[in-house]
Parts: structure tokens; C-alpha cells; sequence
């Protein structure tokens, strides 16, 4: 009932990042090939919980989102930033980071978080690779996406590139129904890592130098 309730919201929620975003977004979609599969959860890392691209209903969505940033701190200060504290740069009005293992103030190898969204899409995720230049999650059960998702940063001419990657098919058919047919759940993922990118921006402490760039992949997998 809850997530019945809060589903609306959702919607409301995009439509009105929509309404507002004054920020040029360059968008790009191609088909993919098997080179936009993910590398392997590190078998470490790996068990039954883990949702992995396998899992998943319909095409494989491969997402680049980027944007460069002029002055501020170095890349590897922006993601220790962006590590310690994921809700100082997510957009906290339509997503919340909640810790539900390992120490908070970093991103630890085996760290899990769960994110919350206003519809029925929260996210658990388990942190599966992590350095001074980022950091990558994998999906688990329960999860709206499966798949794995990168945030990452490097140095760019006298400034940094920040980048978001994602490898991820709808979770289950509920999913794959707002995913491929109503196309409500991939556009909540674009706002909600669009606003992640301004968020570094910020949280930078630079400026951001031109626009967005969402490209995407799309792979048909059986």
C-alpha cells in the first residue's frame, strides 16, 4: 500500500525536474554489443543476493553520464567527498542514501546502502570495487535495476571529468513493464543521475564547464 501511495509522487517528482531543469542534457542512443556487458562481480564479492545483468528482463541499458568541471578540487578529493556522504550530492528530494553495513564516511568493499525513491523503487546496492577515484555498486535483491553502477572521477585539462556509468536491466517484469513499455522508470534513472552530476559539481566546489551528456547503449539479451 505504502508503495502504491507513494508511486504518484514519483511522477510528480520527474515531471517537475522536468519542468524546471534550465541545464543543456545532450542525449545519444545507439544499439550496443556484447562490449557493453559489465565485467563480473569479483567472485568475493558474488553470492545470492547479488542481481546480476543475468537476472534481469529485457535489453541491457549501457549509460555514460558526464560532466566536466572547472576549477575546484582534485578528482580524488571530489570522490572522497562523494564517498564519506552520498545524500550531500544525490538530489535528497527525490533520493536517500541509508547505510546498512559497514562504518559510514567512506566506501568500503562490501559496504551495502539502500536507496530510497519516491515510488516503489528502492535500491539495495553493495559496494564491489572502491579507489581513491571512485567507486562501483552492484544490485540486490529487491532492487528496481540489476546490473552495477560506477560513479567516478578524473583529472580533465586544468579541471575533472565526473562520470556515472551504468550496466542494468529491469530487476523484474513489474520493472521491465516501467522500463520498456511506459518509459516512466528510465527517465526517473536520468533525472536522478543527472542531478547526481550537478550535485558534484557543487560538492566540487568548481564550476561546471558546458553541459550534460547521457549516452546510451541499448543490447538485446535473451
Amino acid at each position: 500500500m505504502a508503495a502504491v501511495v507513494r508511486w504518484p509522487i514519483g511522477i510528480a517528482v520527474v515531471s517537475w525536474q522536468y519542468l524546471w531543469n534550465t541545464v543543456a542534457i545532450h542525449r545519444t542512443e545507439e544499439e550496443g554489443d556484447g562490449s557493453d556487458l559489465p565485467d563480473p562481480v569479483p567472485d568475493g564479492r558474488l553470492d545470492d543476493r547479488v542481481q546480476t545483468v543475468e537476472d534481469g528482463y529485457g535489453p541491457l541499458l549501457h549509460r555514460h553520464y558526464s560532466v566536466r568541471i572547472a576549477g575546484g578540487c582534485s578528482a580524488e578529493d571530489l570522490m572522497g567527498r562523494m564517498a564519506s556522504d552520498p545524500n550531500r550530492w544525490a538530489p535528497t528530494g527525490m533520493s536517500v542514501f541509508r547505510r546498512t553495513r559497514g562504518a559510514s564516511g567512506s566506501m568500503t568493499v562490501g559496504d551495502e546502502l539502500v536507496v530510497r525513491l519516491p515510488g516503489p523503487w528502492n535500491g539495495p546496492v553493495r559496494v564491489i570495487a572502491s579507489g581513491p577515484r571512485g567507486f562501483r555498486l552492484a544490485t540486490l535483491r529487491g532492487h528496481l535495476e540489476a546490473g552495477q553502477i560506477e560513479f567516478r572521477a578524473e583529472p580533465h585539462g586544468s579541471g575533472t571529468e565526473f562520470v556515472i556509468e551504468s550496466w542494468a536491466r529491469p530487476g523484474d517484469r513489474l520493472s521491465h513493464l516501467l522500463y520498456n513499455r511506459l518509459l516512466l522508470a528510465k527517465e526517473v534513472q536520468l533525472v536522478m543521475w543527472t542531478r547526481s552530476c550537478l550535485g558534484a559539481v557543487a560538492l566540487s566546489g568548481g564550476r561546471r564547464d558546458g553541459g550534460l551528456k547521457v549516452h546510451t547503449r541499448r543490447v538485446a539479451l535473451g
